[in-house]
């Protein structure tokens, strides 16, 4: 049996309230403390959401007693002064993405969880996925021969209550930050190859002041010259999610997989047609991040999504931006050539 932790929120946010929290509850475990800058919002939060303790000073939050670990989800670059305190406090870390908004941020709360002796999951929630585990396994036994190429249309429409700092200029809005770093979370490991390089294109179509992106495409070559093409966008309504694989030996589209919640199709095309792919696993993708944290606790597995896997998804979405910005190919950085 995994671990019933005590958690801490690090943020007093809508993902911790309408997502991250209730996963919390569903699988045992208790959420005994939330910290934000402002002390009246923590504690209407707190008392919103039945939390105890309400925190709006970090040190006195990441020193509570009660509090075995947490959940950080705070504005993207609050992400490593949180991490260090709770690090160096001894709480084990789940973050939520990106990791940060620099390398040298991903790198250094890679390091200091390191030295604190907690573990470090990150909240992309993609790879949790009983369809994706699904595609992963498909692809690793080799029944579309060897990939050529990925495609995936991540296109929705960013709900209103959501249209604040993701289109904001802060660092971290936007929509490559918020949705192609998910992309490459599930594509990295897919692959199990480096990214070389990134051609991309943003955009603002959206009907709102917008000071970031809120459209991407972007084109990333792997090692063996496998192609991934991402089409990121907060501002079409309409569009289902759509994932691709296509091999020499055949080709995998997963329809409406792009979510937290256990949907979508997965469907096989070979030489001997096509056939949908029975998906086991339909838990909640935040439930099945919780226990593989949990059970990295207790020195049982490992993360779902580990600082480094981050630190490589946070690279491609950099190389968008930077692509975009310069108009140039650029090259994606590795943390093995950090």
């Amino acid at each position: 049996m995994q671990p019933k932790l005590r958690w801490g929120l690090m943020g007093a946010s809508d993902i911790a309230e309408t997502r991250m929290l209730p996963a919390l509850r569903r699988c045992g475990h208790r959420v005994t403390a939330v910290l934000s800058a402002s002390t009246d919002r923590a504690r209407d939060y707190a008392a919103r959401n039945d939390i105890p303790l309400a925190f709006a000073d970090m040190t006195a939050f990441s020193s509570c007693e009660e509090i075995d670990a947490v959940y950080v989800s705070s504005v993207n670059d609050l992400h490593l002064a949180q991490v260090r305190a709770a690090a160096e406090a001894g709480k084990h870390v789940l973050c939520e993405k990106p990791v940060a908004t620099t390398l040298a941020d991903a790198g250094a709360i890679i390091a200091c969880c390191r030295t604190g002796g907690v573990v470090l999951a990150v909240n992309h929630h993609l790879p949790a996925a009983g369809t994706h585990r699904a595609i992963h396994e498909l692809v690793a036994r080799g029944a579309i021969g060897q990939p050529l190429a990925v495609g995936v249309q991540h296109a929705t429409l960013l709900p209103e209550r959501l249209r604040g700092w993701r289109l904001s200029g802060v660092a971290g809005a936007g929509a490559v930050f918020d949705l192609s770093c998910h992309d490459a979370s599930v594509i990295n490991p897919l692959l199990g190859t480096r990214a070389i390089e990134t051609t991309a294109i943003t955009a603002t179509q959206g009907p709102w002041a917008a000071r970031s992106e809120d459209v991407s495409m972007a084109v990333i070559r792997y090692e063996g010259d496998v192609l991934a093409q991402l089409h990121d966008s907060f501002t079409s309504p309409y569009t289902p999610t759509v994932f691709e694989v296509h091999g020499d030996a055949g080709s995998i589209r997963a329809v409406d997989v792009m979510t937290p919640e256990p949907l979508g199709t997965v469907m096989l095309t070979d030489q001997s047609g096509t056939q949908e792919i029975d998906v086991e696993d339909r838990r909640h993708t935040y439930d099945i991040t919780l226990e593989a944290f949990s059970g990295a606790v207790v020195g049982d597995g490992r993360p779902v999504v580990t600082g480094e896997d981050a630190y490589h998804a946070l690279a491609i979405s950099l190389s968008i931006l930077e692509s975009a910005a310069t108009r140039q190919r650029v090259a994606v950085r590795s943390w093995d050539t950090q």
